[in-house]
């Protein structure tokens, strides 16, 4: 089950089409820069404050509406059973698996719909390069 996969939470995602806003706002409440890369042609900045991670990314598409947030993001340290199980449960899989080249060893997930269109991300942050090189064979996903 995947209960028995999620070791907790990672993070919040939030689009935005003015990342120097979204991120002076969120460090005025004292989140901090954690993390901060291009995805693509995407500006990408990683916050936290304790425990509490944001990610924000200028993508253009924030719909400057009520219910903006894009996905919530949930660890695990074990993202091929997240997979089985996701395909088993029959969920609508929005993207993955992939890798993103994401801190220190890179990140792989994979990303389902909810049942309000929201996304959930399963997400493995990688602690070694073996890891990362085990988990990315095992799916058989690049980790370029």
């Amino acid at each position: 089950m995947l209960k028995d996969l999620v070791t907790g939470y990672q993070h919040l995602g939030i689009p935005t089409n003015d990342i120097a806003a979204t991120k002076e706002f969120y460090t005025s409440m004292g989140f901090e820069p954690i993390y901060e890369t291009m995805n693509g042609t995407s500006q990408v900045c990683f916050l936290a404050m304790g425990e509490v991670v944001i990610e924000t990314y200028q993508n253009g598409k924030a719909t400057m509406a009520r219910g903006a947030v894009d996905h919530i993001a949930l660890n695990t340290r074990d993202l091929p059973a997240c997979v089985a199980e996701v395909k088993k449960n029959g969920y609508t899989v929005v993207e993955g698996p992939n890798f993103l080249p994401f801190f220190d060893h890179g990140v792989a997930y994979i990303s389902v719909f909810g049942p309000n269109k929201e996304v959930v991300e399963f997400n493995q942050m990688f602690e070694s390069e073996e890891e990362k090189q085990q988990v990315t064979g095992a799916l058989g996903i690049s980790a370029l």
